[in-house]
């Protein structure tokens, strides 16, 4: 089965995992800490609501970040820091597992970036297709 990757117009990449959300999270975070990038939180909403008697997919959110990447574009467009560090959506679809986060050209025409720095969050691509390829 071929995997799938959508972008929507507001700049949301999303691709199907072969993988269950933990295992795509766990291999995310392999990647990250292979390439010496910060992973500063991972939110649990899933586990958040169930301890408080919610039910909902599981569904986390990983928050990683690099400041040699990062603070290039806060210097360039401070209000950039609302979105970074960058984050990683990872939720339960149905038997699917989903993984969504901003695309970088979206985010840098958001923030009126130049796309050349752009390619300074271009690393989410390869680290994602990591955490969801077979």
């Amino acid at each position: 089965m071929a995997r799938q990757t959508d972008t929507t117009p507001d700049g949301l990449v999303t691709k199907r995992s072969a993988h269950g959300v933990d295992e795509t999270i766990e291999r995310l975070t392999t990647a990250l800490t292979a390439k010496s990038v910060t992973i500063f939180a991972i939110i649990d909403h899933s586990g958040e609501a169930a301890r408080v008697g919610l039910t909902m997919p599981d569904t986390k959110v990983v928050i990683f970040g690099d400041p040699r990447a990062g603070t290039p574009i806060m210097q360039a467009s401070p209000p950039a820091a609302l979105d970074l560090p960058l984050r990683v959506l990872v939720t339960s679809d149905g038997d699917d597992t989903v993984v969504r986060y901003t695309d970088p050209l979206w985010f840098a025409s958001r923030y009126g970036l130049d796309p050349e720095l752009a390619g300074n969050l271009a690393v989410i691509d390869a680290l994602t297709d990591a955490a969801t390829a077979p």
